[in-house]
């Protein structure tokens, strides 16, 4: 049997292009599958952003998104310099051991953006 090679999280939009700027020149993800009405980015290696044009059925109640950098300030300059909403600027998490900041995309899902304080949080997996 084989095991799960990638994650896609696929998020309902109601202004595909709006939305397409955003993740791909705004936010910097790469393109990687156009389906017409959806579209696919690559956030990392293996972990992959879903759109897909529903006006009717967009939904953002306890959706986040977060993505995780080791730079959540300068992210944070580069959305404030392209307009993007602030939801929370920078901060630091005592309790969670993290810095982050909270941003809304287009249609008004929460995005995360937050760094870890301890270098080894995504060790890999033994074998």
């Amino acid at each position: 049997m084989g095991g799960i090679t990638e994650f896609i999280t696929f998020l309902y939009v109601s202004n595909l292009e709006a939305s397409h700027t955003f993740y791909s020149e705004v936010l910097g993800l790469e393109s990687v599958v156009d389906q017409g009405d959806c579209r696919i980015y690559r956030v990392t290696t293996n972990g992959l952003l879903g759109i897909c044009a529903r006006p009717d059925r967009v939904h953002d109640d306890g959706v986040i998104v977060t993505l995780v950098t080791d730079d959540v300030d300068g992210m944070h300059c580069r959305l404030v310099a392209r307009g993007v909403a602030v939801e929370s600027e920078p901060v630091h998490s005592e309790q969670y051991r993290i810095r982050h900041s909270f941003y809304r995309d287009p249609d008004g899902y929460l995005i995360e953006v937050q760094s870890f304080d301890d270098p080894e949080w995504a060790a890999p997996a033994p074998t």
